[in-house]
């Protein structure tokens, strides 16, 4: 069902990529080609992967937002007040998109529902995986008796640690992501020398030696030919390059996405412009 409701939001993109494919292949030349079934793809799965993407960002700021939350819930326990009254306390302040999620777990202890019961709710509804392992291991702790503002507050500084040592790796890593763009385009203004250069130069000696050689031998179907492999090249290259630095960046191919998106586009333009 699950599958079928999928297929169906994909339906509009589906027709639209048939309707460009058939376009492009009707009225492009034959060494354009390539460039149009890469774009029919990207319609059709484009959505899926921004869909994904923009999630992860989702998670990466509740995150975020979780442990800035996570002090001031430490501060206001310590400060004398029950848990209910605390939550409700800081439902009154703006967390972004964790301020929904706290007004929630508010509602929900003021309706008598345990604060495990709560949490647990709060944790599946984030599908954070950071999340989900602190409220796991704080209600572990409060069912053998431990308390549950130290456990959080041993969390907390757990949390600020991760996210220092994230930090500290996007910065170290930005040199890589750079030299990742920097290999990337000196491919690119390779492949662009080869087709415009090498490639005219070996198609005239091959017309040279077609008028003296009994084998005859299509330069203009092998131009083409030499031009499609180039090009997918580059793009599988873009590809997966993007998603290569997505890992490394952030820990997560799907972080990746945008940088093969700007690649990818970048390689359609050149070869418009320049092939």
């Amino acid at each position: 069902m699950k599958i079928q409701k999928n297929i169906f939001k994909l339906l509009p993109n589906i027709i639209i990529s048939i309707i460009v494919l058939v376009l492009g292949l009707l009225f492009l030349q034959e060494n354009q080609r390539i460039i149009i079934i890469v774009i029919t793809i990207l319609i059709i799965i484009l959505p899926y992967f921004l869909k994904k993407y923009n999630e992860n960002r989702k998670i990466g700021k509740i995150e975020d937002i979780f442990a800035v939350f996570l002090r001031d819930f430490i501060e206001t326990v310590r400060g004398g007040l029950t848990i209910p009254v605390a939550f409700e306390l800081l439902s009154k302040n703006d967390y972004g998109v964790l301020t929904y999620s706290i007004k929630k777990i508010s509602a929900q202890l003021k309706w008598g529902i345990s604060v495990e019961k709560a949490l647990m709710t709060f944790s599946k509804s984030t599908n954070s995986k950071l999340i989900g392992r602190i409220i796991s291991s704080v209600i572990e702790s409060h069912k053998y008796g431990g308390k549950i503002i130290e456990t959080f507050e041993a969390l907390n500084n757990t949390i600020t640690e991760i996210h220092k040592l994230k930090e500290e790796r996007k910065l170290f890593l930005s040199s890589q992501i750079i030299t990742s763009y920097i290999i990337f385009f000196v491919f690119l203004g390779i492949i662009l020398s080869l087709e415009n250069f090498l490639i005219p130069n070996i198609t005239s000696n091959l017309s040279f030696d077609n008028l003296f050689s009994t084998i005859q031998i299509n330069t203009e179907k092998t131009v083409e030919e030499f031009e499609n492999i180039f090009r997918g090249l580059i793009l599988i290259q873009g590809l997966f390059a993007g998603l290569v630095i997505g890992k490394i960046s952030e820990g997560k191919l799907i972080a990746g996405v945008k940088h093969s998106l700007i690649m990818i586009i970048i390689s359609i333009i050149v070869f418009l412009i320049f092939g």
